[in-house]
Order: structure tokens, then sequence, then C-alpha cells
């Protein structure tokens, strides 16, 4: 028996086709093969059938259904009843649609090393399509499936012409091709084939044309220009270049230094899991699923100590080499005891591993993510997700990369919408169990059979309790098996009434119970405060907080705790816990100890925090714009640092858990860690924690009343907005409300400090001459002897805008009165920050030597103080000097380092500037397409940013790229949108650009 549906719906049986012509069979038929093998509710299929039109008839009339479906079957039970509903028996094979994605999966992977191989199976996976999926079917539930379908059929078709082309059969797919690109005018791809195709059977004449009417159709149906690969084949053509296909044009470029902004390769996995047995069947799945290409995404399933991480874990190192893209992991915490991670921050960890910019708004971040897997071969791991919700946005959305999640819950709604492969992870088999407590106790597992069964069982066969169980035998060499086992099956029945529907939590606390009763009492109390730490992970120094003892004394309670396998700890030396151990200490910390304990607890832990961080900072960056809270040091061991490495190390090490700790409690706390981390979070680029914590910092001012702490949180808040790109109105609010907070306080420095953060706004939107004007009058109500770190921001600002305005002169005398400041205050991440913009002065004075003697200067600072924004501008005028040398090799590497860079920090000025740069590099360097790219993304986030000026830059850039190429008119058209900016704003680039127009006027004249 045949299943076809890829067309209209039909049965095949006998040697002849089974048509369903009525409405109920054929939706009747759709809706189980949706499901094929699974039961289908009664409602699931009533509502499909009839919708809201259901009357007391309704089930005689879907059991009429079903019985006229069984007879178009012809083996009655094939369709079947039970208690969950009504199932259709499919075999393997049976639906021409299984067939279909298995075949392409397969030609797909093997394309690369057998093209003619993969022609065949594609052309013989095409001929089971008939038409679109489900044809005559109006069934809502369908609609991913066909969608997903359709999608692969096209996939086929163009993998397949690429083999063909591959074979060297252009000549003969011409034909093919073009029918396609009729019936797809808006599938790039399909275009790029068509012009390969026309240019290996020497007709490159017809293949511009293709160009052009590729070109022509994007243009008239979505507003957009041809993509990069388009562009890239119309250069080769014009340039006399032969065709080649994507990888051979990506080999060129990185042969020549021209690889732009090429992303990290991220290896995240944690540590591999110690005598790992087992799980045979279930690591066979996952190797078929990579292997096939068939599912993209697979989740494990199973209650909580079951050995779902050790088994991602385990696979993942087993499989690491198939992804040579690399492997991010993050650790959802989906059922700890405090707040999940969310999926925006989930996207920031990914994002920053790879590289790449952290866009604010969460669907901007998972459509960044996506962009950046897009044709890679990653592994994502999800652990210890909780929702399909908490999972979707994380979910790349190439077939090239695979995703395991691994959860408590099957998360059946992800499989409503995606393509995912279901594992359920039980409890160890028994013989597994027993190789599992062999592997861990050797002689004395097998010493005592009788005893380790009844530890097995009281361990419920779960891993954790198993590996906990064994630590207490190995490290007891007088406690028996069957003494232990004795005393858990006591500790047994005084839980059984609170074990409810096999609950593994109260099934193990057995377990939890009695290595926790020989605890000695301060190991035991630090078990109980690791369940009140807020962080994900901790360290020795912050537990001592927690505990109020000494340093020597917490390594050794901790020490305990890692012997019974109570904590983990990582490679980076950190501690951790599972989650249910976190959650069986948070309940005995609250049944064990006294709410003022336990808050006293956490008292001086914000305390060892607030002082460690501080101690930090007065190394990492000793300056501020405003006086950093005074912390007194707390009664226990003091953090110290060896030098700013040492420092930096803890500050990045310790960044989440101080977030954390700002999520509850003392509102003062909140403020002063706003405060004293605001540096370090900008200079280092963390945009969205830094949003996260100040606008945190601003509620807490607000509850307590605290003016000057509001005012100080408006400010910080406002500068990491306005660097991240958001709205002027939103940033402007925040600057406003800290002004007249200032104001009312009487601090002038600060007030001085604000009105140059509102003139920064005022340069993005444009307005450089009232920019110069406002920080003239803030450099004025600061004074000369005023707050000095807030002069030298000011006159930074001020030197810059007048660079731009082409007042170099004045800007090289600004600039150079900020490093007599620096010099006498010893402030080097404000003295890099200097030299970088002086380079560029003497770049645009002309005066080579001095430029590169700034930009050196400055990257040495930038990388010294770790100030990333810095090193990247520096990485940028670098490679500008070397073009102007011609030095295009060394310039397109710099500037490439400068956009990867730049997309990691994410700060949208330098994003804008380090695109635009590189684009001008690679059309000097004859780089059209490139060039045109780079520019584009760089026009696109200056407009939605508001960046007025680096709109006009990006126009001009792009306006030169068309001149390269001969396009005059559109080169007339960007250079006149360049150029009424640069005529409005007064920037001196307007006299190029005019000459520029006046030379494409003359040779029109000709």
């Amino acid at each position: 028996m045949r299943f076809q549906v890829l067309g209209s719906l039909a049965i095949l049986r006998g040697g002849h086709t089974e048509r369903l012509t009525g409405r109920l069979e054929r939706t009747l038929l759709a809706a189980l093969l949706a499901r094929a093998g699974k039961p289908v509710p009664v409602e699931a299929l009533t509502d499909a059938l009839w919708g809201d039109r259901t009357d007391p008839r309704t089930g005689q009339r879907l059991q009429l259904t079903v019985h006229r479906l069984r007879r178009k079957l012809g083996e009655p039970d094939r369709l079947s009843f039970g208690p969950a509903g009504y199932r259709l028996r499919v075999r393997p094979g049976e639906l021409d649609a299984e067939r279909f994605e298995s075949l392409v999966g397969e030609a797909v992977e093997g394309a690369r090393h057998d093209p003619r191989g993969a022609a065949t199976s594609l052309r013989g996976a095409l001929d089971l399509w008939r038409g679109t999926p489900f044809a005559g079917v109006d069934l809502p539930a369908l609609d991913d499936w066909t969608h997903r379908l359709v999608e692969r059929r096209l996939m086929a078709l163009e993998t397949l012409y690429e083999s063909e082309l591959a074979c060297g059969r252009a000549a003969e797919v011409v034909a093919e091709l073009t029918t396609l690109v009729r019936e797809h005018p808006l599938r790039e791809r399909l275009h790029a084939l068509l012009m390969t195709a026309l240019l290996r059977a020497g007709r490159p004449a017809d293949a511009l044309a293709a160009y052009r009417t590729a070109r022509d159709t994007l243009e008239a149906e979505l507003g957009l220009g041809p993509g990069p690969e388009l562009r890239e084949l119309e250069r080769r053509i014009l340039m006399g270049e032969p065709a080649k296909g994507k990888a051979a044009a990506a080999e060129d470029t990185e042969r020549a230094g021209a690889r732009t902004a090429r992303s990290a390769v991220p290896a995240q996995l944690p540590l591999n899991v110690r005598a790992f047995v087992g799980r045979d069947a279930e690591l066979a799945e996952l190797d078929g699923m990579v292997a096939t290409t068939r599912a993209a995404i697979a989740t494990v399933a199973g209650t909580a100590g079951v050995g779902k991480t050790a088994l991602a874990v385990h696979w993942a190192h087993r499989v690491r080499e198939r992804f040579p893209d690399g492997q991010l992991y993050v650790d959802l915490r989906g059922y700890d005891p405090d707040q999940p991670v969310s999926p925006g921050d989930a996207l920031g960890g990914f994002l920053r591993a790879l590289g790449a910019a952290l866009p604010q708004d969460p669907a901007e971040r998972t459509a960044r993510f996506r962009a950046m897997t897009a044709g890679r071969r990653m592994l994502i791991v999800l652990d210890n997700a909780r929702s399909a919700e908490q999972v979707r946005p994380l979910l790349p959305d190439s077939a090239s990369c695979f995703t395991l999640i691994t959860s408590r819950d099957t998360l059946a709604p992800l499989g409503a919408r995606e393509d995912v492969r279901p594992i359920r992870l039980d409890r160890l088999p028994p013989a597994d169990a027993h190789r599992l407590l062999r592997e861990l106790l050797g002689a004395r597992a097998t010493a005592e059979p009788a005893a380790a069964e009844a530890l097995i069982g009281q361990c419920v066969r779960l891993p954790l309790a198993l590996r906990i169980a064994a630590e207490l035998i190995r490290s007891q060499p007088d406690l028996s098996l069957a003494d232990l086992a004795g005393e858990l099956a006591e500790r047994q029945g005084a839980l059984d009434l609170l074990d409810i529907d096999g609950d593994p939590y109260t099934a193990v606390r057995p377990v939890f119970s009695w290595s926790y009763q020989r605890l000695d009492p301060a190991a035991a109390r630090v078990f109980r405060l690791l369940g009140l730490h807020p962080g994900h992970d901790t360290d020795a120094h912050a537990m001592a907080a927690l505990a109020g003892h000494g340093l020597p004394e917490t390594r050794g309670s901790l020490d305990v705790l890692l012997r019974a396998h109570l904590v983990d700890r990582g490679a980076d030396g950190r501690y951790r816990q599972h989650d249910l151990l976190r959650a069986y200490a948070a309940e005995l910390a609250a049944a064990t100890d006294p709410a003022a304990e336990r808050e006293s607890a956490l008292s001086r832990l914000r305390g060892h925090y607030l002082y460690a961080a501080s101690a930090a900072m007065a190394i990492f960056a000793p300056n501020d714009y405003a006086p950093r809270p005074k912390v007194p040091p707390p009664d226990g061991p003091r953090s110290s640092f060896a030098g700013y490495d040492d420092a930096l190390r803890w500050l990045d090490a310790e960044r989440a858990n101080l977030l954390d700790a700002t999520r509850h409690g003392d509102p003062a706390f909140v403020t002063r860690i706003s405060e004293t981390v605001a540096l370090y979070l900008r200079v280092r680029g963390y945009f969205d924690e830094a949003v996260t914590l100040h606008g945190r910092a601003l509620e807490a001012a607000r509850t307590i009343g605290d003016q000057m702490a509001e005012a100080n949180a408006s400010r910080v808040l406002g500068t990491m907005m306005n660097l991240s790109g958001a709205s002027p109105e939103d940033v402007n609010a925040h600057f406003r409300r800290a002004l007249a907070a200032y104001e009312r306080v009487g601090d002038q420095g600060l007030q001085a400090y604000v009105l140059s953060s509102l003139a920064c706004v005022r340069l993005r939107l444009g307005e450089l001459t009232g920019a110069l004007g406002q920080f003239e009058r803030a450099l004025a109500l600061n004074g000369v002897n005023g707050n000095w770190r807030v002069r030298c921001a000011i006159l930074v600002n001020m030197g810059r805008t007048l660079r731009t305005l082409g007042r170099l002169d004045e800007a090289r005398n600004c600039l150079e009165s900020v490093l007599e400041l620096c010099e006498t205050h010893g402030d080097k991440s404000v003295e890099a920050n200097t030299h970088c913009i002086l380079a560029d002065v003497y770049t645009r004075l002309g005066q080579q030597a001095p430029a590169f003697e700034h930009a050196r200067r400055g990257m040495a600072l930038a990388r010294e103080t770790g100030y990333r924004q810095i090193e990247a501008h520096c990485l940028g005028k670098l490679g500008t000097l070397h073009r102007q040398r011609g030095e295009l090799t060394q310039a397109l590497h710099l500037h490439g380092e400068n956009l990867a860079l730049a997309r990691a920090v994410g700060e949208t000025e330098l994003l804008i500037e380090a695109l635009n740069t590189l684009a001008t590099t690679h059309t000097a360097a004859g780089h059209a397409a490139q060039a045109l790219r780079l520019h584009g993304e760089a026009l696109t986030l200056a407009t939605v940013a508001g960046e007025r000026v680096a709109q006009a830059h990006s126009h001009a850039g792009i306006a030169a790229v068309h001149a390269s190429l001969d396009e005059r008119d559109a080169a007339r058209s960007h250079w006149r949108q360049a150029l009424a900016t640069y005529e409005a704003v007064g920037l001196p680039q307007a006299t190029d650009v005019r000459a520029r127009l006046d030379e494409l006027d003359g040779r029109d004249g000709e």
C-alpha cells in the first residue's frame, strides 16, 4: 500500500488508485497521515472535519466517515480505535512525503562528494512530486508540513542543478532553469544558477541579461537590489573571469585576506561526563539523525536526575568534529528554584560567542542569531528547557545546524510548528544501573549483589542518586552496601506518603538526606547556603561571605561537598549544583535556618559583591565621571586583586551574579552596584546587561526616594541606550531627567556631563553646529577647575565634532589638551580614545607619520585597558592608512578585524563606521559586490538609528562603487542624496561630491 500526499490525496493498493473524492474522506485521511502511527483524539478529528459546526450526531457522522475510509484502505486493522483516539498504521516507505524527504536529505548530504549520484537521486525524488501537497484539503494544521515540503522541493531543485553544473551539463540545463526562474522569480539562488549555466555554456551576454532581469524583478517586487551572490557573479562576468561556485569564491576572498567579519568558532560544551554508561539506543538514534540530516532538532525528555544533561554532553563531545563551525551550549535553568534564563539573555551569550552585535530587541536578536548560523555546520545544546516558548527563539533557521534540547517536559507544542525528533529518556535499565555502580565502586559492588540490587532500587535507577550513594560508600570504607541500603529503606518508609505520582525529587530525597546527614555541621551549613545563592555558579570567596566563615574553613567545607557529589566544580574552578540538589538545599535552608539568619547571610553576600566590585573597579578603571560609592570592607575575608588582569577576570566571571543579586533585596544595593560597575559595562561593551542593571537601579532609586541615585541611573541608562542605537527620543528622556535631578542637587560637573550627552544625541541627528555650541556651554558650566574627567569627555566630543566639520587644526588643539589632562591624572582609557581620534585628524591633514603613531599608541592603550570599542576604532584607522599607501591586503585584514570586533561590541556608530570603511577598501580593491553589500548594511543601520551623517557617508560609498562600474545613473542618485546631507550639515565632503557629480555630467556630455 502507498499513500500519496504530494499532490492530490490518494491511496495506492493492489495495482490501482483509490481516489478520495469526498471532502470528509480527504480531510480525515490527511489529519491521520499528519500523525501517522500515533493516535489522533476524536475531538481533533471532529474539529478538522466540521469545526464549530458540530451537533449531537457528530460522533455518528465521524464513525461513518471512518467506515468509508476503512473500505478504501481495504485492510480494516489499518485504522484502529483506542482510548486515545483513531490511529492509522503507516509502514516505513509507504508515505510518498517520507520517501521524498529521505531521498532529498541523502542526496544533499552527498552532493559535494558525488554530484552525479546526487543528481540521479534528486531526479528520482522529484518524480514523486505531483503538485502542491494535500491539494484540495483545507486544514490549517497541515500548513507547516506543506510549507516545509515546498521548501524542500526548492532546495532539492537548487541542489540538483548545482550537481548538474558540477558534472559539466551547463548547456543541457539552461532550458530547465529558465522555466524554474519564470516560476519562482524571487528565488535568487535559481537566478544565480541560470547565470552560471549560461556563462559556462559560453553565453556571457545572455548571463548579463539574466542578471538584469533578476535585478529588475527584485527591485519591482521587493524594493531590494540583488544579493551578494548575484552581484559577485555579475562582477565576474564583467571582468571576464570564469564562473565559480560559492565555495571557490569564498576561498579566493579568504586567500586575498578579504574575509569580512569572520565569525568566531565557539566551543562552549561543558566538561565531558565521567563514568558514562549505557544509553546505546539513544546515542545511536542521535547519531542517525546527524548522519541523515533528516531532523535538525531533537529533544531529550525525562524526569529530573535521569541523566539528560549527561547524555547530551557525552554525545556532543562524541560528535563535535562533525560540527567544525562550533558548538554552543546554554543551561536554561528551566527548573531552578529561581528565575530561568530568558531567551534574550541566552541569545546574548550566543551572539557574543559568535562575535556578533547584541540588538536590544529580542526579536532582532533571534533574527541576528539565525543570520549568523545560516549555512554553518554548528551544534546547539539547549539544556534544561522549561517550555517551548523558552527555546523557540533560540532555534537556528538552517538545516546545517543541529539543535539538541533537554527538558523534563516533552515540549509537545514545539513539535506542532517545528520538525522535531523526540527521544524519551527513561531511568537506567537494571543492567546499566549495575554497570554504573560497578564503574563507581568496583569490587565492592560485586561483593554484595543483593545489597547492590536493593540500593539500585532505592535510587530508582537515577544516575544522579546512584553517584551520590556510591560516593557515600567510597568515602566510608567501614560502611557496607547493606548498611546503606537498610538506612535508605527506613528513610524511604518515612517519606512514602510524600511521593506523589513517582516524583523523582521525593523518590531520591532519602539519598540526598542520608548524604546530607553524614556531613559535618560546617559543610551541612554551606550546603544549605548554596540553595540561597542567587546565581548559577559561585566561588569560594562568595561562599565564605554567605557563611560568615574564613576562606580556609569554607574551602574545606566545599571540598567535602565535592567529594560527596553534592556540588560540582568546573574547569574554571567555580562551583555549581544540579537543580534538584539546589532545590533540596533551598528547602533545607528554609526549614533549618531562621529567616533572620538567612537574610543576614544574603546581606553579607551583597556586601562582599559590592566591596569586591569596588576593589576591582579601582584597578580596572580608577577614574569615573561621578564619584563611586564608598564601600566599607566586610567583616570576613576581603577580596583583593593582583593587578589589572586579575580584576578584569573577576568582573567578567561575576558579571551575571552581580545582576542576579540585584533581582531581590535591598534597593540601595542595586543603585550602588549600578554606580560601581557602570564604566566596566560600558568599556567592555556589555550593553544589554547595562540596560537591565541601570533600569533596575532607576526603579530602586525611586523606591527609596534617592534623587542622586535616580539621576545617576538615568544618566548611565541614557548613555548605554544611546551607544546601542536606541531612539533619540527615549535617550533624551533619560538625559533630561538626569539633568533636572543634578540641577536640584546642585552638581554642576554632572550637569555639564549630561549637557554633553544631549549634544552627542544631536550629533546622531546631524545637528553638528548646534551640538558644538552645546559642548561649549557644557565646558563653561563645568569650569576650568571643575570635574576633570567631565572636562575630558566634553573636549573629546568637541574634538570629534570639529574633525567632522573639517576644522582640523582646532580639533587637534582640543584633543592635545585632553592628552595633557590624561598625563596629569593617569587616565589610560581616555588617552586611548584621544589618540584614536587624533590619528584620524592627522590622516585628514595628510600627515601619515603622526597618524600612524597616534593609531598605534591608541591601540596599545586600548588593549591594555580592555577598551574594545577604541581597539576597534584604532584597527579601522590603521586600515585606512594602509589603504592610502596602496597596501590593500593589509588594509583588508585590519578592516576585517575592525568589523569583527565592532559586531562583537555592538555599538551602533562604531559598527556603521566599520562597515563603511571596509566597504571603501573593497571598492579600492575592485570588489564591487562586497563593497555594495557592506555599504548597504551600513545604510540600513544608520537609517534605523537616525545617524544622519553616517547615512550620507553610506550613500557616498555606494555611489563610488556604482561609478567604478560605470553605472552612472545609480552613482548620481546616491551622490545627490549624500550631497543633500553634507550641504545641510555643513561638511567638507560636499565639495568632493559636487566635483564627482560635475565629472559625471561631463562624461555624459562626451
